[in-house]
């Protein structure tokens, strides 16, 4: 079967291509054509737009875009329509994606699998309308979201579980923990400890977070400052933060990072799953430069109580939250000394994420996805006929 795949990040990137394989094991005469990046390229097939032609966050940066987004999307149908996949497979990316799967709703017979749900749970949760109707299956990865689509929305789903624990996993069973080793790749100091700074995968994101963590770190005289660097951002781009900084930072590296790390402060995301499945305590920071305007907007708009998928799927706090105009220095600080210096904290912490762990289920999330694909799309009795 011919497989369209769309992902538009890096993360999207890594699940894709795992699925990509999990699919190619159920199906060995499956074709791919995609939007996707480096990982799904090695996985096989052809790629048709990288990730990082389409990626733009926030409400400058997209105005400032919109002619190249509106010209990725036109492509983007046209190229769907012309192939004639047996499905369309959209990996989260929801603002882009979900407008590509109006389009082959309304236009083709295509049915349209959505692997990673958008995050409508948090806000904008009226996408459940655009969802029910223009997506045919959807893939979920995160155990409270059945409730929320199932429970509260009637709309059915397939949990088959978190991607993340099947690629920590399959790390740490392949790379066992050698501190000496790390610290002597990295010009670091074996008897110091390590902590890691996952500021975010975009530009934006960067900015807003790395100067305060680094600001924080530097009040820990005793430690090392280690800088996960994002797919796709230059070097160059981080050197204005880190210059005058005795910190270092790795590429490629954000897993063996973490595996060696004593403490981390984490920007919001699927990092702050990563680095709770390898045990590290962390803080979840997540600046802005309207601090106060966010924080009202996070009491009082978003649909749930935390950012951070770790205090979500828990459904409490088990890592503390600093967003908006409560990440400062002094907030972090506070915190950061905590999760080095008090044990107890540590172990209630490391405790809460053994029960994040237990509630994601057991590994295989791709190859649970990809067999569910295969057997829905040989099944023709479950796609809806093209809307007129």
């Amino acid at each position: 079967m011919k497989y369209y795949l769309i992902a538009g990040e890096a993360s999207g990137d890594l699940h894709a291509s795992r699925l990509m394989a999990a699919l190619k094991a159920e199906d060995p005469k499956a074709e791919f054509r995609f939007f996707g990046g480096d990982l799904m390229a090695a996985a096989g097939g052809t790629l048709v737009k990288h990730y990082k032609e389409l990626a733009y966050m926030g409400f400058v940066p997209v105005l400032l875009h919109l002619r190249t987004i509106f010209a990725n999307m036109r492509r983007c149908k046209a190229d769907v329509t012309a192939w004639q996949p047996d499905v369309l497979i959209l990996v989260d990316y929801p603002g882009f994606n979900l407008k590509i799967a109006q389009y082959v709703r309304a236009h083709t017979s295509i049915p349209v699998y959505c692997y990673i749900s958008p995050k409508i749970w948090a806000w904008k949760e009226y996408r459940i309308k655009n969802i029910r109707r223009d997506v045919d299956e959807l893939f979920s990865i995160l155990p409270f979201e059945t409730d929320f689509y199932e429970g509260k929305h009637h709309y059915p789903i397939h949990y088959v579980g978190n991607p993340t624990l099947d690629e920590v996993t399959d790390y740490q069973a392949r790379h066992p923990k050698d501190m000496n080793g790390f610290c002597q790749r990295h010009s670091l100091q074996a008897d110091r400890p390590v902590i890691a700074l996952l500021a975010g995968s975009r530009k934006q994101e960067i900015k807003d977070n790395l100067p305060d963590m680094l600001r924080t770190v530097a009040l820990f005289k005793d430690c090392q400052a280690v800088v996960a660097g994002a797919p796709g951002i230059s070097p160059d781009y981080y050197r204005r933060f880190l210059q005058d900084t005795p910190a270092q930072i790795v590429f490629d590296q954000t897993y063996p990072l973490l595996q060696h790390a004593t403490a981390a402060l984490v920007t919001s995301g699927t990092a702050t799953l990563e680095t709770a499945l390898f045990g590290v305590p962390q803080a979840v920071c997540y600046h802005t430069p309207i601090g106060k305007v966010i924080a009202f907007l996070k009491k009082h708009i978003l649909k749930v109580k935390y950012i951070s998928l770790v205090n979500l799927i828990a459904d409490r706090e088990v890592v503390k939250e600093l967003v908006a105009d409560r990440m400062t220095v002094d907030q972090m600080g506070k915190e950061l000394e905590q999760l080095l210096h008090d044990t107890a904290y540590r172990e209630n912490m490391l405790e809460g994420y053994a029960e994040v762990a237990k509630r994601l289920g057991e590994p295989g999330a791709p190859q649970r996805a990809a067999r569910q694909m295969v057997r829905l799309l040989n099944d023709p009795t479950r796609h809806r006929p093209k809307a007129v």
